[in-house]
This record gives structure tokens, C-alpha cells and sequence, in this order.
């Protein structure tokens, strides 16, 4: 039995994990749970589910709202604060640590856990985009303990594997263009939140959700697979599939191409990573071939922006990835409070690269200062207008 920990239980990516490991109660065990708190009525329930010997909880005051809901329920440790996912990954007992944190919060987590020995299934994206070179750091040798949970990246696992890499051409991820597939720069001006918010293909949180319709999730899965797979910028390319079957594409140096295809349901990539290198019977439904067609687009980049700046700034390197990542986390958090408009996005997170003076290091303390500098910058430049 394999003993998971699952930080950001709350979220999208956590709640369906826990739904995996419920299907499958005799090959996973929960061992530890981490949430920030919001939902403190779900994480009750997820605790008294599964009864997780150590719960993280980064809030103080929903900590206590947990304590009241569990009531005299024994034999849960509550560790409370902003540290409390980072000590939960390195400390327990798991197996297998899944991060489906939001955000460049997720970093600290995914590095206690690898350092600690453990496996990582990443749904946080953004711990390869700003600290790729650490996180790699970090498994030289092993890469087997890094697994991708993000749909494109599971599914160009699956493409290569049993590949010899000498023979890869180059690789293709996919997107569905998210809401404003076919719109123009001056259309995307007038977007409203409830729009954006409404993706065709997946349901999502509200960030990653506001990143698809940018297409700014798909610039940072870029950035994500240059790491993952050793990959040069120059061998992977971006294509808009609005049917979200195919996931990812793998093209061999004697031409032929290895697609991988599956329902759009994040719980195969999921149970993909936690049962790594076995498949599980309790897939998605199967794909009805001959009720759909399969169709490829360009990516608009005058419209889209951001596929562009993302590819610049991978390969900048040094700071500059975590400096993208915290601008476009306060501008999106910006949009969806009404400040600015969707195309702003991307603008300003322009402008932030734009201004920033790299660290020539890459460590944990200049990642962190780049980011403080970039999200106090990009909220000057959101009052400022």
C-alpha cells in the first residue's frame, strides 16, 4: 500500500486526488493533508474520510473553526502557519507527496519533500517554473521522483516512454484555446470575469482558469517541460486542439508522431502519478472516436501574448521565470477584483520583465526577493492607474 500526502486537499486537483484514492482504498493510504483553510466544512469531512495522522492548516483561524468541526475526534495533529505544508511534505511518513498548491507558494514544499526522499506528484507548475534548476537539482539520477500531474506533461510521460530520447524530434503541447478561442486583441478589451471564468474543457480554480484564458498556463507549461524532460525551447511547440482529446504530441527524428489521448479528466493524470509506472483499472470513460472530429490551430500570438513572453523568458533564465510568475499572479488576482481587464494581464507582467535586474544566482533567497520586488511593483503599477 502506498501512503500519500496531499497538499491543497481542498482545491480541484486535492478533491479529485482523494476521489482516486477513494476508488482505489486498497492501493492508497492518506497520511497527511494540507489546506489553507477556506473550506473549512470540506476539510472536516476529508478528515473524518480519511483520517490523516497530520493535518497542515496555514490559517490560525480556521484552524480553530477544524478544531470545533472535529470536535473529540483523536489522534489528528494540527500543525497551523504559513510553514505548515513545507514541514507536512518533509516530515510524514509518505510515500508519495502530491502538491496541488496554488501558486509560487507550492516551491517551498516541493524542495522539503524531495530533499526528504520522497516521491512528488506536481500539480504545482509553478515550483519548475521558478525554481526548475533547484528542483532538479534535487533528483539528479532519479528522476522517477518527479512526476507530472498537469495533463499536457502526463501525457507526454506517457508518449516517451520506453523511448530512446536521442530519437525525439521535438514535442507538441495542446490546449483548447480556453474561453476566447478566435478572438481578437480588441474583443479580448472588453472580456468580463464571468467570461473568462468559464472554460470549455476543464473545471478549474479561479487562477489557472484566468491563466487558460490568457493562454498564460500555457507559457508557464513551456517553461514546466524545458525541466521535466530536458527539453531545448526550440524542440517544444504550442497547439490550440478546442476538443482537449489529444494532450500532448511526441515527434521522433524519422518523422512519426505518438499522440496520447483521453477523456479531459484530471483523475487519469492523477492516478497516473500516484500509481507510477502502473495503470490502474479505475480509468476515465473511454473516447466515443467516431463522434468527433480532431482539429489543430495556430496559436493567435497578437491576441495571446503571453505564449511569446513566457518562451523569452525561459530562456532568460535566472530570476526572470519567477519574476513572470509573481506579477502575473497579483495582475490575475487584479482582474478578478475588477481592477483591470483581462489583456492588462499579460501587459503588465510585460512591463514587470521589462524592468527586472536578475540575481545571477538562482537560489531560494533571490527567487524570493525577485518576487517581492515583482509583486510589489506590479501592485504599484495596478494602483497607479
Amino acid at each position: 500500500m502506498r501512503s500519500i500526502t496531499i497538499l491543497g486537499s481542498t482545491g480541484s486537483i486535492g478533491t479529485q486526488a482523494l476521489d482516486v484514492i477513494r476508488r482505489n482504498a486498497e492501493r492508497f493510504k492518506v497520511v497527511g493533508l494540507s489546506a489553507a483553510g477556506t473550506n473549512q466544512e470540506l476539510l472536516v469531512g476529508q478528515i473524518r474520510e480519511f483520517l490523516p495522522p497530520v493535518v497542515a492548516i496555514a490559517d490560525e483561524t480556521a484552524a480553530e473553526e477544524i478544531r470545533r468541526g472535529l470536535g473529540s475526534m483523536k489522534g489528528i495533529e494540527l500543525r497551523v502557519g504559513p510553514d505548515a505544508a513545507e514541514t507536512l511534505a518533509a516530515d510524514t511518513e509518505a510515500d508519495t507527496v502530491l502538491n496541488a498548491l496554488v501558486g509560487s507558494s507550492g516551491l517551498g514544499p516541493t524542495l522539503a519533500a524531495l530533499q526528504s526522499g520522497k516521491t512528488v506528484a506536481l500539480a504545482n507548475k509553478e515550483s519548475l517554473v521558478v525554481g526548475g534548476e533547484l528542483v532538479m537539482d534535487l533528483i539528479k539520477g532519479e528522476p522517477e521522483r518527479l512526476l507530472p500531474v498537469d495533463s499536457e506533461h502526463s501525457a507526454l510521460a506517457m508518449a516517451l516512454r520506453g523511448e530512446r530520447r536521442d530519437d525525439l524530434k521535438r514535442v507538441v503541447l495542446t490546449g483548447s484555446g480556453g474561453p476566447f478561442r478566435g478572438w481578437t486583441a480588441t474583443e479580448l478589451s472588453k472580456a468580463s470575469m464571468k467570461e473568462a471564468l468559464q472554460h470549455p474543457v476543464w473545471s478549474m480554480g479561479p487562477k489557472i482558469t484566468i491563466d487558460s484564458a490568457t493562454l498564460m498556463n500555457k507559457g508557464l507549461e513551456v517553461i514546466e517541460a524545458h525541466y521535466l524532460f530536458g527539453l531545448e525551447y526550440s524542440q517544444i511547440h504550442v497547439l490550440i486542439h478546442p476538443q482537449g482529446v489529444v494532450h500532448a504530441i511526441a515527434e521522433f527524428r524519422d518523422g512519426s508522431m505518438r499522440a496520447e489521448m483521453a477523456t479531459a479528466d484530471m483523475r487519469l493524470p492523477i492516478q497516473l502519478a500516484l500509481a507510477w509506472p502502473e495503470r490502474l483499472p479505475t480509468g476515465v470513460e473511454s473516447l466515443p472516436l467516431t463522434e468527433r472530429e480532431l482539429t489543430f490551430e495556430p496559436v493567435d500570438h497578437e491576441a495571446f501574448p503571453a505564449v511569446d513572453l513566457a518562451y523569452r523568458v525561459g530562456a532568460l533564465g535566472l530570476t526572470f521565470p519567477a519574476v513572470m510568475n509573481a506579477a502575473n499572479e497579483v495582475a490575475v488576482m487584479a482582474f478578478l477584483e475588477g481592477k483591470i481587464s483581462l489583456p492588462r494581464i499579460v501587459q503588465i507582467v510585460q512591463t514587470i520583465v521589462d524592468e527586472h535586474e536578475p540575481a545571477s544566482i538562482v537560489s531560494v533567497v533571490n527567487i524570493d526577493r525577485a518576487d517581492a520586488w515583482a509583486r510589489r511593483r506590479t501592485a504599484e503599477i495596478i494602483e497607479a492607474r
